[in-house]
């Protein structure tokens, strides 16, 4: 029996219309400047972002895959070099590495938060004995910080950057350190269905390093120091005005938008605590923004199946982890023991409907159909 419209599992309509008028306003400003690449609007979100996030700069990038590769080519990673990350992540972050020339390797993931296991990188650390990962990129994934204090501990014993892949955590933190803040480059999408969406794509880095920033915004136009001269190879990667703008309006927002989704993930946990299901928990000192919802259910398929017929959308982030995809098996080093953890969560994980503008009326709608299958 179906109950009610289907409900999606994110509702970018939604977040549209919740800052309508705002955003409209946004973009007829951009239309009548007269400006249409860089210029004024792009320097005031990338103000307001690094002051939301607590550091001296972010530059803006036309995508998150794009931050990525222009945070690793600000830091001089390139042909031959290895990057040491997660499998169970969006592609986005193993395609990043590969076009920068460098190599990836995998690290498995802790099972209670889906980030990276600082015990699994220590162990892949000490192997390399010849000091060649140079860097280190924890994804904070679903909105859960990875452990930056450890990742970050690690990485520097062994002479190893750290990159923290934020497209999913935009808001999240570790005591009073906002992830972005923790490495020597943090990397954000602004793709729409993210926390910070824009209506488009978009991206930025973030750095607590002055030079770097500095770097990263001659790198991300052509190498250019002075117009059409460029002092170093570059890349033409840059953030839209137009998705600025309406990424100021949106930023705005951001901190009560994660404030109604932890309140969703509250009212889940709440109505799930002493079932079967596997819920989402916060590490010590995180702060989790909630991108995504994420269960665990060994009978995952069944429930998502009656979700559907309850016109209740779910998705499965990600089905396939990036080493098992064929456009990476086989050719991708895998620790000696293998991915054991990310293998197994890639089987009985499912992410539940969250976003902010989906109110109570549709999270209870989420809760008594999820407890009736339970029930069954």
């Amino acid at each position: 029996m179906s109950n009610g419209e289907f409900l999606l599992p994110a509702n970018l309509m939604e977040a549209y219309l919740a800052h309508k008028e705002d955003i409209d306003a946004a973009v007829h400003r951009v239309l009548d400047s007269g400006w249409y690449i860089g210029g004024a609007e792009v320097t005031a979100f990338e103000e307001e972002f690094a002051a939301f996030l607590g550091v001296p700069d972010a530059v803006g990038a036309a995508s998150g895959t794009d931050a990525l590769e222009l945070a690793m080519r600000t830091l001089d990673i390139g042909p031959g070099d290895i990057v040491a990350t997660v499998s169970h992540t969006a592609v986005a972050t193993v395609a990043a590495i590969e076009l920068t020339g460098a190599v990836p390797v995998f690290v498995d993931i802790d099972p209670v938060t889906f980030t990276m296991c600082p015990e699994c990188l220590q162990k892949t650390l000490e192997e390399d004995t010849e000091n060649a990962i140079k860097a280190v990129i924890p994804v904070h994934l679903y909105g859960h910080p990875a452990d930056m204090p450890a990742i970050c501990e690690l990485a520097a014993a062994h002479g190893a950057a750290v990159i923290e892949d934020c497209a999913q955590a935009h808001g999240a933190a570790i005591g009073d350190t906002k992830t972005g803040a923790w490495g020597a480059i943090g990397t954000f999408s602004f793709y729409p269905t993210k926390n910070l969406g824009a209506l488009g794509d978009g991206g930025a880095i973030a750095t607590t390093q002055p030079a770097l920033a500095q770097k990263a915004k001659l790198l991300r136009e052509y190498g250019w120091e002075e117009r059409y001269i460029s002092a170093v190879p570059g890349m033409n990667t840059r953030l839209d005005p137009i998705q600025a703008a309406i990424l100021r309006v949106r930023l705005a927002g951001l901190s009560a938008d994660n404030g109604l989704r932890r309140d969703i993930a509250s009212a889940y946990t709440k109505a799930f605590a002493g079932t079967s299901l596997c819920l989402p928990t916060e590490a010590d000192q995180a702060y989790h923004v909630y991108h995504q919802y994420v269960i665990r259910c060994d009978r995952r398929d069944e429930l998502r199946g009656f979700l559907k017929e309850q016109n209740i959308g779910s998705l499965i982030h990600y089905p396939c982890p990036v080493h098992l995809q064929p456009a990476y098996a086989q050719r991708i080093p895998l620790p000696p023991g293998g991915l054991p953890n990310t293998e197994k969560v890639c089987q009985d994980i499912l992410s539940l409907p969250i976003y902010p503008e989906m109110g109570t009326a549709n999270t209870d709608r989420v809760i008594d159909a999820v407890r009736l299958w339970l029930a069954g």
